[in-house]
């Protein structure tokens, strides 16, 4: 091997291996080994058969191994002496010299590994410089004081006597406390002056951690002896005040904590069996110790119960007329659910007024849970019904949750315990009758610590919340005068039984026109405010509002709409701060895409006729209902190859088990009733069709996508278009009937925002339409058919027209 800078190569040694297995052996170190080890016993005895040729000691090289790797520098090391260790297995004391750099291997007697390494000479500076000098006095001194910690007294005086910089550096490898690791980079440094450096800092380094475990040590130590110190002196100072009471003939000091809860107790306007549990809470406070942690635990549950508005009731206005004004004004559209707010407050009036209010302990009336997409004000509608009833208002967060004692509370034995979530939520409000919102009950979780869903069967049953009992508490609560709302956005995710207990309020999204109103009067005011500016300064023309509504955002809420409004009006507020803009300003329909871009959502019957979807056949609209709301779904089919292509039917685009199964029905109403359909289908027996629903990462099920399939493979068939202003749902069966499905309202509000202008849907769902919005309906044509046939009449443009029509390359 070449030498390294500074360091002069001797000849080449060969020696057997003596491998270290997490030991690190430096030179001028003596150290006994166990021959019991087969790899050790192997080397020392091909050394002795090696030094039989040779004069002088057996000599082995000493490697250390971690995790079965070799170190690059070992030690030559000569044997010394072979006999029995104080345990009486045979040993070897070996002495290390020094460094050898391993290179390759090689042969040589006995059964140990013999490689081939050269010896690592190094220099030092003679005479020592200054930072040399002061470098071996300061490795002395540390060394010194750490082994004076061990008593070592005996040691110190030969690590005094050590002058030679290298020695000295390797005397550390005596060091118990180095890793491993720490005396491999010793031995690997074959520089003196630096390894000395490095053995000076790792005893720094030791003594600093060993200063610290001492102070802690004495800390800790001090602590429990005070800790003892006190705790004598306050059994002491019960005693002597026992002893007083007695003398004196006196009652229990009044000062004393326990007495101030049970003042506390009595003077609180409490339940009767609140009032009970919680004067036996203070009788087992006063039998308890300062030191016992029953009694932290009991001062907590009294402070609960105490905060708690026990009997504090606001009392209800129930001004029907007045409600409904203020539904009105807080949200524009959603007339049904609004509607059916006001039948509920009437009804409570009407109860109350009759004195029907508690019957046998219970109050009548329902938990109204409001189901729909985003942004279609579920949660601002409950604040609205609070404030309709001149009730608290408190709202809680369920997305997430996923432990029952986020419901019910904790046992009051656990550190940290609270109470539930719904006692919470009672305390916070500072009444018994509050209203108080389930957000995003459809979001709960349940895993190893219980189902959250499970747990509120009882808060929202009207039979049974009149004695609901918290874990914490461990007494009876009365909740059946809160009124509770719940929203979610996907209905099926919510727990059979927990939705039994509710009546379901759908909110299906609002039409361009509810959007446009909710804008001017709701969101530009709000945002005018967090821009800093007002209503004189910055307005927005109602073309401008519709088109930010109809082809900047499409969605079943306002929340996207509300966003874009704001990045208008932040843009408008920095174009007048640089002096692009003068204010005041009207924002109108043609100056929008200098301000938020180019629309997003642009009709297909506004785009070229070759642009569109619908341009070659095989394309077809359908009609989807998502989490989101009711959304447009594009349908594309092609026949393969019949040289190439397998026959058969693919399907793409993450289609769950009842779609794959609405496009085998398609496609084997097609092959039967393709000659009176006039359909070549002799081309689906030799060619496999391929039907791929774009949006291929969204997943997608259910049976309404059934005539959209069997539109595009009719059209692929034919030849003839689908019409572009035509959108479809409904299942279909095998002989062709086009059967009932669901979200038809959320359908109709999509194709809406779409720009579609025919809707088909089942016949069956015909009365549906009554949920639809008036001014939806007269922009729409809606046809109800039976029959697959009759879709494909409406859907597909006249052969005739075909060849007229533009087709996309």
């Amino acid at each position: 091997m070449a030498a390294e800078s500074g360091e002069s190569m001797e000849s080449t040694l060969v020696l057997p291996v003596l491998p270290l297995d997490g030991e690190v052996v430096l030179p001028g170190m003596v150290v006994p080994l166990d021959l019991s080890d087969a790899e050790i016993r192997a080397a020392v005895e091909a050394a002795q058969a090696a030094a039989r040729s040779e004069s002088g000691k057996p000599k082995v090289l000493l490697v250390p191994r971690i995790d079965g790797t070799y170190a690059k520098t070992g030690v030559l090391g000569t044997v010394e002496q072979v006999g029995r260790l104080a345990d009486g297995d045979p040993g070897a004391l070996v002495k290390g010299r020094h460094r050898v750099r391993i290179g390759a291997g090689t042969t040589g007697t006995g059964a140990a590994l013999w490689v081939e390494g050269t010896r690592v000479e190094e220099t030092v500076p003679d005479p020592l410089p200054g930072q040399v000098t002061d470098l071996v006095k300061e490795y002395k001194a540390l060394a010194t004081t750490w082994l004076r910690k061990r008593g070592a007294w005996q040691v110190v005086d030969r690590v005094q006597a050590i002058d030679d910089v290298s020695a000295l550096a390797d005397n550390s490898g005596y060091s118990p406390f180095l890793t491993t690791d720490q005396k491999t980079e010793l031995l690997e440094t074959t520089d003196p002056v630096a390894r000395l450096r490095l053995a000076a800092q790792q005893l720094r380094d030791h003594l600093a951690e060993q200063d610290v475990a001492e102070t802690i040590a004495k800390d800790v130590q001090e602590g429990v002896d005070k800790q003892q110190r006190e705790f004598l002196l306050r059994r002491q100072l019960e005693a002597v005040r026992k002893e007083l009471r007695e003398l004196n003939g006196d009652g229990p000091d009044a000062a004393e904590e326990s007495d101030d809860y049970r003042a506390r107790v009595e003077a609180a306007d409490l339940p009767e069996h609140v009032r009970e549990a919680a004067l036996k809470e203070v009788e087992k406070l006063e039998r308890s110790s300062d030191q016992s942690p029953e009694g932290s635990w009991i001062r907590t549950w009294l402070d609960t119960v105490l905060e708690m508005p026990w009997n504090e009731r606001t009392e209800d206005a129930y001004d029907i007329q007045g409600a409904k004004e203020i539904l009105d004004a807080e949200h524009a559209g959603l007339d049904d659910v609004k509607a059916r707010i006001t039948e509920y407050l009437a009804v409570r009036k009407r109860r109350g007024e009759r004195g029907l209010g508690v019957i046998g302990g219970r109050r009548g009336g329902a938990v109204l849970a409001l189901v729909g997409p985003p942004g279609v004000g579920k949660t601002s509608l409950g604040e609205s019904v609070a404030h309709a009833m001149g009730r608290k208002f408190v709202r809680v967060a369920l997305g997430g949750v996923r432990d029952e004692a986020e419901i019910r509370g904790h046992r009051r034995t656990y550190v940290g315990a609270l109470p539930g979530r719904i006692v919470r939520a009672v305390k916070e409000a500072g009444s018994m009758n509050p209203v108080v919102l389930l957000d995003e009950i459809d979001k709960v979780g349940s895993d190893f610590r219980g189902d959250p869903a499970a747990a509120l069967l009882e808060v929202l049953d009207p039979a049974q919340n009149h004695t609901f009992r918290d874990h914490y508490l461990e007494v009876e609560l009365d909740l059946s005068d809160v009124v509770f709302l719940a929203t979610a956005n996907v209905l099926e995710a919510i727990p059979e039984a927990l939705a039994d207990r509710m009546e379901i309020v759908r909110l299906d999204g609002y039409t361009e026109d509810e959007k446009v109103v909710i804008a001017r009067d709701h969101l530009l005011p709000r945002q005018l405010e967090r821009a800093g500016l007002t209503g004189d300064e910055v307005t927005l023309d109602e073309g401008a509002l519709r088109k930010l509504a109809g082809e900047y955002t499409r969605e079943a809420g306002v929340r996207t709409l509300e966003r874009t409004v704001a990045r208008l009006l932040r843009k408008v507020a920095a174009q007048h701060e640089l002096g692009e803009r003068e204010l005041p300003f009207t924002v109108r329909e043609e100056d929008l895409r200098g301000l938020v871009g180019r629309p997003h959502h642009v009709p297909e019957s506004a785009q070229d006729p070759a642009e569109r979807r619908t341009a070659v056949p095989g394309v077809a609209t359908g009609l989807a209902v998502t989490g989101a709301g009711g959304d447009v779904l594009y349908v594309e089919a092609s026949l393969a190859d019949p040289e190439t292509g397998a026959a058969g039917l693919t399907l793409t685009g993450q289609l769950g088990d009842v779609m794959k199964e609405s496009a085998q029905i398609a496609l084997s109403f097609l092959r039967s009733h393709g000659a009176e359909l006039e359909l070549p289908v002799a081309d689906l027996k030799d060619r496999g069709a391929h039907i791929h629903f774009p949006a291929g990462a969204v997943p997608k099920d259910g049976p309404s996508a059934g005539v959209t399939m069997t539109t595009a493979l009719a059209s692929l068939l034919s030849g003839r278009l689908v019409r572009t202003d035509v959108a479809m749902t409904g299942e279909v069966s095998l002989t062709g009937r086009v059967l009932p499905i669901g979200g038809v309202k959320q359908k109709l509000l999509a194709a809406h925002r779409a720009g579609v202008t025919t809707v088909i849907i089942p016949k069956r769902n015909e009365a549906d339409l009554d949920d639809v919005p008036a001014e939806v309906l007269e922009k729409l044509d809606v046809h109800a058919v039976t029959d697959v046939r009759q879709v494909l009449e409406l859907a597909l443009a006249p052969a005739a027209t075909v060849a007229e029509m533009p087709v996309a390359a």
